[in-house]
């Protein structure tokens, strides 16, 4: 592979994108962004009575309901990133929208569990449209350590959802059934819909778009093959989004079933979430002074560390403890919001020529490896922390193998 030169300009493209202020442009990508935040996490706390009204016998079967989820919104993005080259970034934006929402409504009346899984993947489908195309309105806009920085906001204020999801859930299930937790993934997708149509200045002139032809897209998807950072960045991206999405699958059943704390669930899982959204700050204020970087692979070093002590103590009969666990766990989640930010802007960094089959790619990759390593990991729940402390260690090992080749050998270094 040959790797691409790299845009040197740390500056923004434009002075207020979009003919919109910053703050509101990082919001509506946010918003977007957390579409899928919001579609997985408002459920945690409702999967066991999901399971019990659906007849799910196993309870890690509950899982499928995400892993649909993941794997339709990984295969989706190579339309969708396509789609937004060709047609512009805010037609194909609005479609998608549109589309999670009805949906939606297939979810609230679903009469089935297997029905219930068939359309969360459908919804994940049209979510990978919201997902891919304002990652390449971002890359449109932005370049460099300044996308790097507008990334890290976009990620601070994409945090806020996780925090509140799982409590919106809660306070839904005390107000009415399971179904109405879908019910509000509707109205969230139509309110989005409205602000984008209203809102959103077109990021892509008609002069930079692309035909959909097969010639053309084999070309920009054999150009983004043949970008090193993209491809190795985008490898180890998956991998670690591999061990949020099995934490994120099984952390109804640790925190109840491990740990007997089932009452304090949705404020656990906040904790967690803020320290993610903390480390999102802290990175949009160091990025453009240290570089993605150094900052990326000092957190993705911080991260195996953890992970590989942690697990060590487990094997060795100890480190049971949940003050131990749950400390490591944010500490986790700490660095991965360094790793995301980053890794996402080193990717797209090289092909902002083709911004939106880049994010396409990116996306679609990154997604259907965590979805797999997620679901590979979270079935693998016995009842104890082993299995999700030892598949952290094991995907942050191999993310570092992955960055290692990518950068030939060195780390803490910019190009």
């Amino acid at each position: 592979m040959v790797a691409a030169a790299p845009a040197k300009s740390s500056a923004p493209a434009v002075d207020r994108p979009l003919g919109m202020r910053k703050a509101e442009l990082v919001s509506m990508m946010a918003g977007l962004m957390a579409l899928n935040a919001l579609a997985i996490d408002i459920m945690l706390p409702a999967m066991p009575a999901m399971g019990d009204a659906l007849g799910v016998s196993d309870p890690n079967h509950r899982q499928y309901v995400i892993t649909s989820y993941l794997v339709g919104l990984a295969v989706a993005q190579l339309f969708f990133g396509p789609a937004s080259d060709r047609f512009g970034r805010k037609p194909p934006l609005v479609v998608s929208l549109v589309g999670y929402a009805v949906v939606g409504l297939g979810c609230v009346f679903a009469p089935s569990f297997w029905w219930l899984v068939a359309a969360r993947a459908l919804q994940g489908v049209f979510a990978s449209g919201a997902r891919v195309i304002a990652l390449g309105i971002v890359r449109d806009a932005y370049r460099g350590r300044g996308m790097a920085e507008v990334m890290s906001l976009i990620m601070m204020v994409f945090m806020v959802v996780p925090i509140l999801a799982p409590n919106i859930g809660q306070v839904v299930l005390y107000l009415g059934p399971w179904p109405w937790i879908f019910a509000v993934l509707v109205a969230v997708g139509v309110a989005m819909a409205i602000w984008t149509a209203l809102r959103l200045t077109e990021s892509l002139p008609a002069v930079k778009r692309r035909p959909i032809d097969l010639k053309g897209l084999l070309g920009a998807y054999g150009q983004v093959l043949r970008t090193r950072a993209t491809v190795g960045y985008t490898l180890a991206t998956g991998m670690i989004f591999g061990g949020l999405m099995a934490f994120i699958g099984s952390a109804e059943q640790i925190f109840s079933e491990v740990f007997d704390r089932r009452a304090g669930f949705t404020l656990y899982f906040a904790g967690v979430a803020g320290t993610m959204m903390f480390a999102a700050l802290l990175n949009s204020r160091l990025v453009k002074r240290f570089g993605m970087r150094k900052l990326s692979h000092l957190a993705l070093l911080g991260f195996v560390l953890l992970n590989a002590a942690e697990t060590a103590l487990l094997w060795s009969g100890a480190g049971g403890q949940f003050i131990l666990f749950y400390g490591v766990l944010g500490s986790s989640f700490f660095c991965f919001s360094f790793i995301g930010a980053n890794f996402n802007a080193i990717a797209m960094e090289p092909l902002g020529e083709i911004a939106g089959t880049a994010a396409a790619f990116l996306g679609f990759i990154s997604t259907l490896i965590a979805a797999g390593l997620g679901a590979v990991i979270g079935q693998q729940f016995d009842g104890t922390i082993v299995p999700l402390v030892s598949g952290f260690a094991g995907v942050s090992l191999a993310a570092l193998i992955t960055v290692l080749v990518t950068e030939r050998g060195r780390l803490l270094t910019e190009p």
